[in-house]
């Protein structure tokens, strides 16, 4: 079974190298949105690109903003299951001060130089020892495409759950912390976890996919 992966703001395939999964991963490379485009139409262009939900059995993996696109795609494609780490399912689970900010618009008006930080508060925030993966990350990120993902992230509106779903958080998480009784929490994992706590959120998540998919037989 392939399940889809969508990495973080900016991030690539790399964050999944660190996953040793029991089926096939697929990482979906970020494409460039366009001027306005909705968190919606950006993940229908997405599943039209890599053709998600033309067969029956699958899954999508979200991580951070990737969560988002994940939900979304997850409410159009059906798939057997939807994993979130270091991710939030509903705009419920936005923190108050990120829907303040949304209701601000000020993200409209920040020039996109300030949009990548200094990288020893890049470290803080994401709470990883993997530092020089992170600024390699960070540095070949697309600032246009970070001002639109903060953009869309900050204006999130989806209220739906998505069934069969599996959402990690850690429990360190500086930038989502984890929220929900349905999350299931890693102690000591930070927001670049997927990374720092591979090993045990691989061994976990194998073992989610197997309970469902016993469950739905």
């Amino acid at each position: 079974m392939k399940i889809y992966g969508i990495s973080g703001l900016g991030a690539d395939e790399r964050v999944f190298n660190y996953l040793t999964l029991d089926q096939e991963l697929v990482p979906i490379e970020w494409i460039t949105p366009k001027k306005k485009e909705s968190i919606v139409a950006y993940a229908k262009r997405l599943i039209k690109k890599y053709g998600i939900g033309e067969e029956p059995n699958f899954g999508i993996l979200g991580v951070s903003f990737g969560g988002l696109i994940a939900t979304e795609i997850s409410k159009i494609t059906n798939p057997k299951f939807t994993i979130l780490i270091s991710s939030i399912e509903t705009r419920r689970e936005l923190s108050v001060i990120l829907k303040i900010v949304g209701r601000t618009k000020l993200i409209s008006f920040v020039p996109k130089k300030l949009l990548n930080p200094p990288k020893a508060i890049a470290y803080y925030m994401f709470g990883t020892d993997q530092k020089e993966l992170l600024a390699s990350i960070l540095d070949e990120t697309d600032l246009n495409f970070t001002k639109w993902a903060l953009r869309e992230l900050l204006h999130w509106k989806n209220q739906t759950t998505v069934p069969n779903l599996i959402k990690i958080g850690g429990s360190k998480d500086k930038l989502l912390p984890p929220k929900g009784e349905n999350t299931l929490v890693i102690k000591n994992g930070a927001h670049f976890m997927i990374v720092d706590k591979a090993e045990e959120i691989s061994l976990l998540i194998n073992d989610e996919i197997k309970k469902i998919l016993r469950q739905n037989q």
